[in-house]
């Protein structure tokens, strides 16, 4: 016991730190998504929709503070590097309505769901 004295701290999270995670929400016209990017530029961020397949990444790029003489790291628990997240939903969406807004770490996209009757005319012969 006495030797854990002088161990560096460990720590256990829940989460992968290089995870991006998010909540969905949906209503009859739309898909709401939250997804916590703390640290992140919005320069950084990228989203892509290809029907019903959201892709989210970034490039967390943190600045490493150099250690002074005769200090030393103890715990690094942050992330350096590309984190990326996809997840499909019921319902396409209608790329032309799409909103994102970055807030306080968190990204927000409103993800409106494409009318599955739009433009799909049956001609009878």
């Amino acid at each position: 016991m006495f030797h854990r004295l002088f161990q560096a701290p460990t720590f256990a999270t829940p989460f992968a730190v290089n995870e991006i995670r998010i909540d969905v929400r949906e209503n009859d016209k739309q898909y709401l998504v939250s997804a916590e990017m703390p640290g992140i530029k919005k320069d950084d961020i990228r989203v892509s929709i290809n029907g019903n397949l959201v892709s989210i990444s970034a490039e967390v790029n943190k600045n490493e503070e150099k250690e002074g003489k005769g200090n030393k790291l103890l715990v690094k628990e942050t992330f350096h590097g590309s984190i990326s997240r996809s997840f499909s939903l019921a319902h396409e969406v209608d790329r032309k309505g799409v909103e994102a807004k970055l807030k306080d770490g968190v990204l927000l996209l409103t993800l409106p769901k494409l009318d599955a009757d739009a433009g799909h005319q049956i001609l009878i012969q």
